[in-house]
């Protein structure tokens, strides 16, 4: 595995846990990770791709070493971490920016109010998520009052080896070796011999808002920048979304989008196909 280096910058009041690898010398290459992930789960992603790149993969507040978070998570705060983000590593030029799942739709959403700021933009399975109706919005607004006075816990593991265990039978693509390494990056071993995830459970309080897919399609109409769409062939986002014309009708908002699809992964597909993932990445950069 290629060596990666820690660091800690503030970012609006949050110590933000950075793991970069190679030469800050090199081009600038973001790597930023999705929904319950840690910026080290793109290891194996680094390890494929065949340039020399300074990648910088954050993670994302309350997730993995990066500062929690009192009053919970909101989609428009990660936009505007980006943003810090950017300033700190690449104030001087347009920034490559990788997403995956959240963090692939964070930067679809960064490429449309910031396209000067932008050189490329990929996102893997970041594909915005189903539009909601307006009459959802007291039952959600309620959801998310009951939530607050019940907040969501992570249920403790029995160790390491036992977050492995689930991530395996989560996803059969992963080799026991992926495995092991991914539970030591989203876990840690307490001092009973146990483990615990290391992001904040209030990542899973529901929100209180109706998604309107409209305004995330109004955003993207401003990138002025190419974007590639990477797709799992056997994810669950697909049908998620509402199939082919759906996801059709979400690329026509972006003027200058192309979709790859790749065979034998799914939604995870940094991990079960980081070569094939590396490759149309790095073609896309070229």
């Amino acid at each position: 595995m290629r060596p990666s280096q820690s660091l800690f910058i503030p970012v609006r009041g949050i110590d933000y846990h950075v793991r970069t690898w190679g030469n800050a010398a090199s081009p600038g290459l973001f790597l930023l990770h999705g929904w319950m992930d840690v910026g080290a789960s793109f290891q194996f992603l680094v390890d494929a791709l065949q340039r020399d790149w300074y990648v910088i993969a954050p993670d994302w507040r309350g997730f993995g070493r990066s500062g929690w978070c009192v009053d919970g998570y909101w989609y428009a705060d990660y936009v505007a971490d980006l943003e810090f983000l950017v300033d700190h590593f690449s104030s001087g030029e347009p920034a490559r920016l990788v997403g995956h799942s959240l963090g692939g739709n964070v930067v679809c959403a960064y490429a449309g109010i910031r396209p000067q700021r932008v050189l490329h933009a990929v996102s893997l399975e970041g594909f915005g998520i189903p539009a909601e109706s307006p009459e959802l919005a007291p039952e959600k607004m309620g959801k998310w009052l009951n939530a607050l006075r019940d907040p969501p816990q992570f249920a403790p593991y029995a160790s390491l080896a036992a977050v492995a265990e689930r991530l395996l039978k989560n996803n059969p693509r992963l080799s026991r070796e992926k495995a092991e390494f991914l539970a030591s990056h989203w876990a840690e071993e307490t001092p009973d011999g146990s483990a615990r995830l290391v992001s904040d459970p209030r990542h899973k309080l529901p929100f209180p808002t109706v998604h309107r897919i409209e305004e995330t399609l109004s955003i993207w109409r401003r990138a002025t920048l190419p974007v590639l769409w990477v797709a799992g062939s056997d994810s669950f986002v697909h049908k998620w979304l509402g199939g082919d014309a759906e996801l059709a009708r979400r690329m026509k908002a972006l003027p200058d989008c192309r979709l790859v699809t790749l065979e034998n992964a799914g939604h995870m597909l940094h991990h079960d196909q980081p070569a094939a993932v590396a490759a149309a990445i790095e073609a896309f950069l070229a």
